[in-house]
């Protein structure tokens, strides 16, 4: 699609009509006709470019950040523990005999045993929250059969 018809078609309006009021509605005319590309332009930045800014500067925070010790994946989904930190690479203790060399850019995630023990925790007191709210369920029914 080709715009320049219409800036041409615009510039022909302005230029014809001798008054100033003519040639300011020419002109709004113009921005009326590009308001749409530029509100799907701005829809685009915040939907995908600025979430996708966002997730670069998390990661490179989180490659900054990798320490000896760490449990990692890498993006061909070898578990490991870091074992050496260098520069532009990370050497991976994939078992006792085996390391292996890789660039910082192929760490997917950071492995937080923390976390992980925290969610079990936090899961198995939403279990232990829902049995016990079940339980007096079960006692409120038992408690309105006995009042009839």
């Amino acid at each position: 699609m080709s715009f320049l018809p219409l800036f041409l078609q615009a510039a022909n309006a302005a230029g014809a009509s001798g008054s100033a009021a003519s040639s300011g509605a020419a002109a709004g005319a113009g921005i009326v006709t590009f308001l749409p590309f530029i509100l799907i332009i701005l829809i685009m930045y915040f939907l995908m470019i600025r979430p996708q800014n966002k997730k670069q500067k998390e990661t490179q925070k989180m490659l900054d950040a990798l320490k000896k010790g760490d449990k990692v994946i890498t993006i061909g989904g070898i578990h490991g523990t870091v074992s050496n930190v260098k520069d532009d690479t990370v050497t991976v203790k994939v078992d006792d005999n085996c390391r292996i060399e890789f660039n910082r850019s192929a760490i997917a995630s950071v492995v937080n045993p923390k976390s992980v023990v925290e969610m079990k925790g936090d899961k198995d007191k939403k279990d232990k929250d829902s049995k016990s709210d079940s339980s007096s369920e079960k006692t409120d029914v038992s408690e309105d059969k006995k009042d009839e």
